[in-house]
């Protein structure tokens, strides 16, 4: 050989290194696996002059991953996929313990008893190699056709086996990183959504780092939303047990964190110069590197608010036990002191009164004793009830009559209007829930005065009420009627005691609603509660057990739910829940994704929290027009009343209060689906409007709306018998519209009663009530 050619050769030697340097410092220069698979096999098949190229990859696991394709036509592709061989030619390949080349790849599959491709002219030259690192096999390269028609050399081979062990590090390494990567954003995640608050300090400056959601909250119970995290060290003081206020900014942190002092559960009370304070409870971790040096600190923070709730219902609980058992202990013991010391001397009558009163003070406490047991189930969230389809008669006729079949000396007065319909109801709970009302009532009215039952249809409710003559209730009292307090005797809420706490705890079980009504002292109250109407003939067939319930199933199969939470174990329980009473859930923590998941899935209904990370429920009803379409059910762990009156006021279908049990759950979206069924046609007078098919008539005649005004009257006709206020108006109807005016509301008002022949001196269909809103009055059912 002579000098010009081993020049030649060298030249063509450092060109390749160089190719192969170049290429492997692109494989290298991210740490993205699927940019650095697609440098891989350009890299590859710039470096051979291959037409074809598939990179084929293992995971961690050793199973098969997938392949990236180059230089194919989509035809080709097509036909190496449907290729029938293609799978057993592939895992011979990958199971070679080395490199393999060959000249003719349709013949050596040949030689393999496999046929070669049709659609794809597989008698090109060939090479593979596979990517090994660390003695992990990461997966294969496999060349073919060269573009210079020749085929693969030795050199080429060469080139290849170095580069595939290259492209294994770089394969490598970005896996390790997005691994990493992963666990970083799960730990993260982890942190930002702990209950308990999670502040870093860096060392050695004692700069603030990071501060997850539930610190943040104590920040702003503190009033601290407005800040910035690095101000807030300049304005919160903090007080250990028995010592003195110091300020944060008066605090060597810096020192502290060089210490690497520990905290471990202490009580740190936090405070802001306007008087805001939280009491926590502390434990500080000191990270440290290789070398022993402090990194940073980690400071856990747990807001103590909720155990000192806790701490107070359990104070709270027993005082209302000693107080309920107090009574019925005290005359057992006096008529047994009694009857021991006295008993010789006494009438055989007056003995028998004393053993009544211990035998009827027994019984007292045992009733005592269950109730007790039911408020336990209800506070954990356990209480199971089994509704049915029952006549209303056959839960109010056994209250009555164990009441006076008890001794009870009132009159009961009954009403149940003809026409009502079933309610599903567990008997003998809601029979408990009368009779404890029964017996509230009978305690706090006079003898000579009646209690009155009362029953009537409220929508997708039945209602039942029970009415005394009594004491009464101041109205700003009302509220805490239905809570657990401890009494004594005649107190603030007048002996209730527990029944009334059953009570709501029963009839929320049910999905209905409990609520008390008094004018005041001396005005007597009512108590109604609802339970749901069930749309089923007295008599039903048996279904098979593995049959979802007709309420959740709709025309196109079961009903699909949107539950809305940023809690994981919430929606984990509302899944199952939903999931066993036959309905498909479908579940998001992702508030800027809902218009779109709505529009996608299409929810038959949306459970939806109050409180989102930096949302407000009844802000984001207003907010997101998709959720105007479909009834809307808030859960929330705020049971005020003027809370759920705002959400109710805003256009929920219903609210729900944490915890709640799957029972309760159940009810109130079977009972929200049914109030929301497919409508029927809505006719009042010469007046129908058919929702399905969007037509408004008038006495038979088409009356042509434009799509603000059909909106309008669509929305009116849904609340008919009640008042839908201007606002309300405003925020459904135009809601796309910026800043919109009240004037715009009364004039398409007009525009609707012009074209429905409605005076508004004397309306039909559209009635004002002045400085409020517009009603329309109940349809005529058809």
């Amino acid at each position: 050989m002579g000098t010009h050619d081993l020049r030649r050769e060298n030249e063509a030697l450092r060109e390749r290194y160089f190719t192969l340097n170049a290429a492997i410092l692109r494989i290298n220069a991210s740490l993205d696996p699927d940019a650095v698979f697609g440098e891989v096999v350009a890299g590859a098949r710039q470096l051979t002059g291959a037409g074809y190229c598939v990179v084929t990859t293992i995971d961690e696991t050793g199973a098969h991953r997938g392949a990236v394709f180059e230089g194919f036509t989509a035809e080709e592709r097509r036909d190496l996929y449907a290729w029938p061989d293609r799978e057993q030619l592939f895992k011979y390949l990958l199971d070679l313990p080395g490199s393999l080349r060959v000249a003719d790849l349709a013949e050596y599959i040949r030689t393999l008893d496999l046929e070669p491709p049709s659609g794809i002219s597989l008698s090109v030259a060939f090479q593979g190699a596979p990517m090994h690192h660390r003695g992990e096999h990461l997966g294969h390269f496999f060349l073919g056709k060269k573009v210079s028609g020749e085929t693969f050399t030795a050199e080429d081979e060469e080139v290849l086996t170095l580069f595939a062990s290259q492209a294994a590090a770089a394969v490598a390494n970005a896996r390790v990183h997005r691994s990493a990567r992963r666990a970083r954003s799960r730990l993260e995640a982890l942190v930002e959504t702990s209950p308990v608050g999670v502040v870093v300090f860096g060392a050695p400056t004692g700069r603030l780092v990071s501060v997850n959601r539930a610190a943040r909250r104590i920040a702003e119970k503190l009033g601290l939303s407005g800040p910035p995290t690095e101000q807030l060290l300049e304005v919160i003081s903090y007080r250990r047990n028995g010592g003195r206020e110091v300020s944060l900014s008066e605090l060597p942190i810096a020192e502290l964190l060089a210490n690497g002092v520990s905290v471990r559960a202490e009580e740190i009370q936090l405070a802001v110069p306007d008087g805001q304070k939280v009491r926590t409870l502390v434990n500080s971790t000191v990270i440290r590197n290789s070398g022993g040096t402090v990194e940073s600190v980690v400071v856990t923070l747990q807001d103590l608010a909720p155990l000192d709730e806790i701490e107070r219902m359990r104070t709270e609980f027993l005082g209302l036990v000693s107080h309920e058992l107090r009574a019925p202990l005290t005359y057992i013991k006096g008529a047994a002191v009694t009857l021991l010391e006295e008993g010789g001397a006494l009438e055989t009558a007056e003995r028998h009164e004393f053993f009544r009163i211990i035998d009827e003070q027994a019984d007292r406490m045992r009733g005592l004793l269950s109730d007790l047991l039911d408020a336990g189930s209800i506070g954990a969230g356990t209480l199971r009830v089994s509704p049915e389809p029952v006549d209303v008669s056959e839960l109010v006729e056994p209250a009555r009559r164990a009441f006076l079949s008890g001794g009870g000396r009132h009159a009961i007065v009954v009403h149940l209007p003809a026409g009502l319909p079933l309610v599903m109801a567990d008997r003998n709970r809601i029979v408990q829930v009368l009779g404890n009302l029964v017996a509230n009532a009978a305690r706090h009215a006079p003898e000579s005065t009646p209690i009155r039952i009362a029953v009537a249809r409220e929508e997708a409710h039945v209602a039942v009420s029970v009415s005394d003559e009594g004491r009464g209730m101041a109205p700003d009292q009302l509220q805490n009627l239905f809570r657990k307090r401890a009494g004594d005797g005649e107190g603030a809420l007048g002996g209730h005691g527990l029944g009334l706490v059953i009570c709501k705890g029963l009839v929320e079980a049910h999905g209905g609603r409990i609520r008390a009504d008094s004018a005041g002292p001396g005005c007597g109250m009512t108590v109604t509660f609802t339970i749901p109407a069930a749309h089923e003939p007295a008599v039903t067939a048996p279904r098979p057990v593995s049959a979802p319930p007709p309420s959740a199933a709709g025309p196109d199969g079961p009903s699909r739910i949107l539950v809305v939470d940023d809690d994981a174990r919430t929606l984990r329980f509302v899944r199952d829940a939903l999931s066993r009473a036959g309905y498909t859930p479908l579940m998001t923590g992702a508030t800027e994704q809902l218009p779109d998941i709505i529009r996608s899935e299409k929810p038959q209904l949306v459970v939806l929290d109050l409180l989102l990370p930096g949302r407000d429920g009844i802000e984001l009803l207003a907010q997101v027009p998709e959720l105007s379409d479909q009834p809307v059910i808030f859960s929330s762990a705020y049971g005020r009343d003027e809370t759920i009156a705002r959400a109710l006021e805003a256009g929920a279908a219903d609210y729900i209060v944490k915890p709640f049990s799957p029972t309760e759950l159940v009810a109130r979206v079977r009972t929200a689906l049914r109030r929301y069924a497919k409508p029927q046609p809505f006719v009042v007078g010469e007046l129908s409007i058919d929702s399905e098919r969007r037509r408004v008539a008038l006495g038979g005649r088409a009356v042509k709306l434009t799509t603000t005004e059909y909106e309008l009257l669509r929305l009116l006709s849904l609340h008919a018998g009640r008042v839908v206020t201007h606002e309300t108006l405003l925020r459904r109807v135009w809601a796309k519209r910026a800043n919109p005016h009240l004037n715009v509301v009364r004039f398409f008002v007009r525009s609707l009663r012009r074209k429905l022949g409605d005076s508004a001196a004397r309306p039909k269909y559209i009635l004002t009530e002045r400085g409020v809103g517009y009603r329309m009055p109940e349809a005529v059912e058809v």
